[in-house]
């Protein structure tokens, strides 16, 4: 060992290190575990969400089918929009509406279906295969590509025939491989793709029907697909066209996985931030074990530089370590995370490497293991040898001005990173803000507890009377198991509280009542017919049919100052109404399941002018007021009119909730059908009846769609309740990571109890009194943190479900508090099992050893 007159070179204090390691890495566990745990999270996050958007970004032109897409809804493009978009590029068109299929001559099994017309250019990109891996185009003249779920309940294979509308079809092979069905969104049946020829001899195209035609271009190479896009919207502002970019394939798979980001993220940095609790306990305790072995360097000549780089090395060596086995845990994990996701997500269940993914998560873990390792290294560093040794007895005082720019220069690297690579960088950082503002609230709280805890009056009881001067004692851990055991509730609560509001929501909105039928295209001279096919079914059915249109709001506001939608940079993410056509409908009485909440509803004989009512929720994103202008589009028309009233829309009903409600004068003249719900009592909806409903209105309406809503629930059940599995699964990491820090942050103190238990056992203390001690400490401990965790992880969870995901806060309170509970008896069973060792100790022995 060198003097004092020279520190000692890194390669010596690397030799020193290593010996004091071994390889079970003993002391340095807790340290390990929180590493793992948070680079592992932000590792398979930072993989996973990288993969998604390589794949979006990757396969933008086939999941859209073109670089840009132009949709019309119940009309086909004028000679002039038409021959605009052929002078974009290459121009293929398609048509998508629903209907019903079936087997020839047979009504007894009847299929809804989603029918995909394309014309002999689809598609412009991708490749699509049949079952079996066999790559095809169009079907050609009246052959039909068939879904494999359409093939399973028709019971048709290739060669089989099958009617749709008035066409009979030759099924010509089963859909293996589609490249833009993700970019057609949401289907409300099996897919049935059928060629231009096919989709006129059905009959299904009509005036008025609810058919959409998408108009899809591939561009010269070096175009700008958004530039063009808006010279199309400027040249034809009223068109009523909706635009899609190949970058903007699918927006609402693209606002999820935002979203979707922002959270799993958020939850990486939460893991992280409690992992660096658990760090810094660790390290303590750590450093607290080998107190003996820094006096006796010191004394032997070692200077605080050489103390510090000794055990900077053994540390950096564990972070290492640590990093390295949580960067392949989240390459490792990635797989299961898509294969999970598969189908929700454009993500294939293999391996992948993002090196930028894992570089951020390695740079995040070494950031947090040496900022939360700092304090107490400097302790360790700047103390005097004979402080070390009277430590038991005399603790040592943190020097936090020591430890201020360390810390504070991590800190700022990781707010840096955190910040400068998050696409929401507000975001991230009020995060960063709000865990910072959550630990110095904690950490003031345990200092308080302790000074409150030092002047409250002293219970008669011994082991109450211990247990409260146990919080304020010299070297009591209180404000560290404050912060630790916080950190650790809270996020109990908060996982807890956001799993079950995800449950509440999809309960809610997708509710359990609902009509059984949707029926479509509904010439209103076949209503009478209609009605008599359902009645002669199920005589107690209850029908309701509203006029049914599609229109584009393409203006809106006061009438010498409306907004026109075309002129908007940006359209806001709540006001998904001006985004290309929505269903419309006129009524003379107010909707059932409506409020009217400002203004007046028209008469029955209303014939002034046109008068429309708006949904309470656009009138808050627009700012709209009572005698404000709506202009909509209507097959190329323009009509406006006078809002005259906002309603409250009940939408978890499955019925006819429409935003927009007219005035019959205002456009009953447009060519237009009708839209009706069935609901069939309990003894009606055996399957006889059901196949009696769908068989009479296949022969009487061929023209008309029914959409069965039992499946299109269960599809959208099964999609929620994947998010919801997702998210929990990824909310997890934090309360392992939570678990972790309580652990540890019960070892730190465990350590520091030893002393103590000898003693008292020496004085006479049982085993029994000392477990009873426990249990009193941390139990007055647990009852105070109880309530403020509760308080904290509801507040985060009402931020994410509210501001983050925009769902409504439905937490089960019950199911809260037990979650909270069991995380209290957690911390009494770490506490009692950590303790079992102390209470077996020999007193004799452990004094040799203090």
């Amino acid at each position: 060992m060198p003097s004092n007159h020279g520190a000692i070179s890194w390669s010596t204090a690397w030799r020193l290190a290593r010996r004091g390691l071994d390889w079970r890495f003993r002391g340095l566990r807790l340290l390990l575990v929180c590493l793992v745990l948070g680079t592992a999270a932000l590792a398979a996050i930072g993989t996973l969400t990288g993969a998604i958007r390589t794949e979006l970004a990757a396969r933008g032109q086939a999941m859209l089918g073109g670089d840009i897409e132009f949709t019309l809804a119940a009309r086909t493009a004028t000679a002039e929009e038409r021959a605009a978009l052929d002078r974009l590029g290459t121009l293929s068109v398609g048509t998508r509406l629903q209907a019903l299929a079936r087997r020839p001559g047979d009504l007894s099994a009847t299929v809804p279906v989603e029918l995909k017309a394309v014309d002999a250019r689809w598609p412009l990109y991708g490749r699509f295969t049949l079952d079996g891996g066999r790559a095809a185009g169009p079907p050609p003249g009246l052959t039909a590509w068939i879904a494999p779920g359409l093939s399973d309940r028709l019971g048709v294979r290739t060669g089989d025939k099958v009617q749709i509308g008035q066409a009979v079809l030759t099924v010509g092979g089963v859909i293996g491989s589609e490249p833009d069905r993700l970019g057609e969104g949401f289907a409300l049946g099996p897919t049935v793709i059928v060629s231009e020829q096919a989709l006129a001899a059905s009959g299904l195209v009509q005036v008025g029907s609810m058919a959409r035609t998408k108009y899809r271009v591939r561009l010269p190479e070096g175009a700008n697909p958004q530039a063009l896009a808006d010279a199309v919207k400027a040249k034809f502002p009223v068109s009523g066209f909706e635009i899609r970019t190949r970058d903007k394939a699918s927006p609402g798979l693209d606002r999820f996985v935002s979203r979707m980001g922002q959270f799993l993220v958020l939850v990486a940095l939460a893991a992280l931030a409690i992992a660096g609790i658990g760090i810094g306990n660790g390290v303590s305790s750590y450093l607290e074990a080998r107190r003996s072995s820094i006096a006796t360097l010191k004394i032997l000549g070692a200077t605080s530089g050489d103390v510090a780089r000794i055990f900077l090395l053994q540390l950096v060596v564990a972070a290492v370590l640590a990093i390295t086995t949580g960067l392949a845990l989240g390459v490792a994990t990635t797989p299961l995370i898509g294969r999970a996701l598969q189908g929700l997500l454009p993500i294939e269940a293999g391996v992948v490497i993002d090196p930028l993914a894992l570089a951020l998560a390695a740079a995040y873990g070494l950031l947090i293991a040496l900022t939360f390792a700092a304090p107490p290294l400097i302790r360790a560093r700047e103390f005097p040898a004979m402080a070390l040794m009277r430590a038991r007895v005399a603790p040592l005082a943190t020097r936090w001005r020591a430890a201020a720019l360390p810390v504070a220069l991590g800190i700022t690297g990781i707010v840096a990173l955190a910040v400068l690579t998050s696409p929401q960088m507000l975001l991230s950082a009020g995060f960063l803000a709000g865990a910072a503002a959550l630990f110095l609230a904690l950490a003031a709280l345990g200092a308080g507890l302790t000074l409150l805890a030092a002047r409250l009056p002293r219970p008669r009881g011994t082991i109450a009377r211990m247990a409260l001067a146990n919080l304020h004692r010299p070297g009591a851990q209180t404000s560290a198991l404050v912060v630790a055991l916080g950190f650790g509730l809270a996020a109990f609560v908060l996982l807890a509280s956001v799993q079950t509001s995800l449950d509440a929501n999809i309960a809610r909105r997708v509710p359990t009542k609902a009509p059984d039928y949707f029926v479509l295209d509904v010439p209103p001279a076949s209503l009478p017919q209609f009605e008599r096919v359902v009645r002669k079914a199920a005589p107690g059915a209850t029908i309701r049919t509203v006029p049914a249109m599609r229109g584009a709001v393409v203006a809106y506001g006061p009438k010498d100052r409306m907004i026109r939608v075309a002129d908007l940079k940006q359209i806001p993410d709540d006001a998904w109404v001006l985004r290309g056509d929505r269903g419309i409908t006129y009524a003379a009485d107010l909707p059932e399941g409506n409020v009217l909440t400002q203004g007046r509803w028209w008469p029955k004989d209303y014939a002034g002018e046109p008068l429309v009512s708006v949904d309470d929720a656009l009138r808050d994103v627009l700012g709209l007021k009572l005698g404000d202008r709506i202009t909509v589009t209507l097959l190329g028309v323009e009509r406006t009119a006078t809002i005259a009233s906002f309603r409250r829309i009940d939408w978890d009903s499955m019925g006819f909730n429409y935003v927009l409600v007219f005035s019959p004068n205002a456009i009953a003249d447009a060519p237009h059908n009708l839209a009706a719900t069935v609901s069939l009592p309990g003894e009606d909806k055996r399957p006889q009846v059901r196949r009696a409903i769908l068989s009479g209105l296949v022969a009487a309406l061929p023209s008309s769609s029914v959409i069965e809503i039992g499946p299109v629930l269960g599809q959208v059940r099964d999609i929620l309740s994947q998010m919801g599995t997702a998210i929990l699964a990824a909310a997890s990491v934090a309360v392992l990571a939570g678990m972790a820090v309580l652990a540890g942050a019960i070892a730190a103190a465990r350590e520091r109890r030893q002393y103590d238990t000898v003693i008292l056992r020496v004085l006479g203390a049982s085993r029994r009194q000392l477990l009873s001690l426990l249990l009193a400490e941390y139990g007055l401990l647990c009852a105070l943190l109880a309530a403020v965790a509760l308080g904290l992880g509801t507040l985060t969870g009402w931020l994410v479900m509210t501001r983050l995901f925009e769902f409504a806060w439905l937490p089960d309170w019950p199911r809260v508090l037990g979650v909270l509970g069991a995380g209290v008896a957690l911390v009494l069973v770490l506490a009692l099992a950590g303790s079992l060792s102390l209470l077996r100790t020999r007193p004799a022995q452990a004094l040799r050893e203090l």
